[in-house]
């Protein structure tokens, strides 16, 4: 078996909208294109960035985060990629420092190197002191290269090149261009299968990329006390259907590798196209936009007729964030339409300018405990109290947790590895 070790890079920023999810993608089409083999992981918990970065590598994109998978099952998830990969590439969140636990920490635990991408739009020599604050403000954070984003032209370039200092290698710049941009809507990038030129786009920005910036960096060993993968086969002969299309997008590839571990099968459908469910004993509705598909998930009575059946038959249904609110009685999306869901629970939602909630989360339940996280812009009316709150992690509370019948419900985004006993209550093993 090959070692644990592998050149690997965080590919971090002083702030969102840098361009991370860009540059990533660029280097991951660059290295697949030269035949190298390249995994590429996300920093925190994240749905829209994995779809194109996923589209960029050729393989599934998982989440590693501190808090959320914990740090042996990031030692796990990178050991498992190291022994495969030639090249492992780290998307970070927000800024490098931002949050609790940050990408820097991350970088710190597992002696990652950083990249720091920059949009240098608007700055010269300003640029060099930047990436020097970022190189300097911990002493277990190693940057030691720097790209620039959205450059006017090779002497604005340079300039940002030379204003660098202690050792920070310069990698090059990507030009200001419309056409390798990826779109974007109130929860951040469009999904990857509604971008139709998404794979001209990021070999655009590939080979937009300098020599430079496609070099390998020093391999990092992940090797050490990783977690197991074993998880009881709770769920063993269970057949469940997953909601999966443009409305219901939002599955961590961690979650359908934990069920299927657990012993179930998975039957995919969309809420949107089809007019039955699979068979099944349980059904899950994941996140996504609702919101954006109204008339279409209205207006399919077919389905709505086989779901309610289902809940009806008192067969599980678990139901998160937008899946919640497709099994609300309406939804409004904020802008004057508005109409008429599945109606499992009582109340409705209106969707919001701004953001409602964000955070990560921690939920007890009797089963076991499961982490996740919160990200919505939408408000809920329902008369239901909630059986159970979690927590963030410094202690306030967080999201509820409704029960209809045989329908759990939540805003809350599990991750289902956190803990598969209690993921296979909700289904009700």
């Amino acid at each position: 078996m090959k070692a644990a070790r592998c050149p690997a890079l965080l590919v971090s920023a002083p702030a969102s909208g840098q361009g991370k999810t860009l540059v990533t993608a660029a280097l991951a089409r660059r290295h697949r294109q030269a035949g190298r083999k390249v995994r590429v992981f996300k920093c925190g918990p994240d749905f829209l960035d994995p779809m194109i970065l996923e589209r960029a590598s050729g393989a599934p994109v998982y989440q590693l985060d501190l808090f959320m998978v914990g740090e042996a099952g990031c030692r796990r998830l990178l050991a498992d990629a190291a022994r495969e990969a030639d090249l492992i590439l780290v998307e970070g969140v927000m800024g490098l420092f931002d949050g609790d636990p940050s990408a820097a920490d991350l970088a710190a635990r597992f002696g990652l190197p950083v990249l720091a991408v920059v949009d240098g739009s608007a700055m010269a020599q300003s640029y060099g002191a930047l990436v020097h604050g970022l190189a300097t403000y911990r002493d277990d954070v190693r940057v030691i290269a720097a790209l620039a984003n959205r450059v006017a032209g090779e002497r604005h370039a340079a300039m940002l090149g030379q204003s660098l200092r202690g050792g920070v290698q310069w990698l090059g710049a990507l030009p200001r261009d419309a056409g390798i941009a990826f779109p974007e809507r109130h929860l951040g990038l469009v999904q990857a299968d509604e971008i139709t030129d998404l794979d001209g786009r990021i070999d655009r920005a590939a080979a937009a990329l300098p020599g430079e910036a496609c070099w390998l960096p020093a391999p990092v060993d992940f090797a050490g006390h990783e977690a197991s993968t074993r998880a009881g086969r709770d769920l063993a002969g269970l057949r469940i259907a997953v909601a999966r299309d443009a409305a219901f997008g939002f599955l961590y590839p961690a979650n359908l590798d934990c069920l299927r571990a657990m012993g179930a099968t998975l039957a995919f459908f969309s809420p949107l196209a089809d007019t039955t469910l699979p068979p099944c004993d349980a059904l899950w509705l994941p996140g996504g936009y609702p919101e954006l598909h109204l008339d279409r998930l209205a207006g399919n009575h077919a389905m709505r007729d086989a779901i309610r059946a289902h809940h009806a038959a008192g067969k599980a249904v678990l139901a998160e964030c937008g899946g919640m609110l497709y099994c609300l009685e309406a939804l409004d999306d904020g802008k004057g339409a508005h109409a008429p869901m599945l109606g499992l629970m009582p109340g409705r939602a209106t969707m919001q300018a701004s953001l409602a909630a964000l955070g990560l989360q921690d939920m007890a339940l009797p089963a076991g405990s499961l982490r996740g996280h919160t990200f919505h812009y939408s408000r809920m009316d329902t008369p239901l109290s909630p059986v159970t709150r979690a927590k963030n992690p410094g202690g306030r509370t967080g999201e509820a947790l409704f029960r209809q019948g045989s329908l759990h419900a939540t805003y809350m985004h599990f991750y289902f590895p956190s803990s598969p006993a209690a993921v296979a209550s909700l289904f009700g093993a």
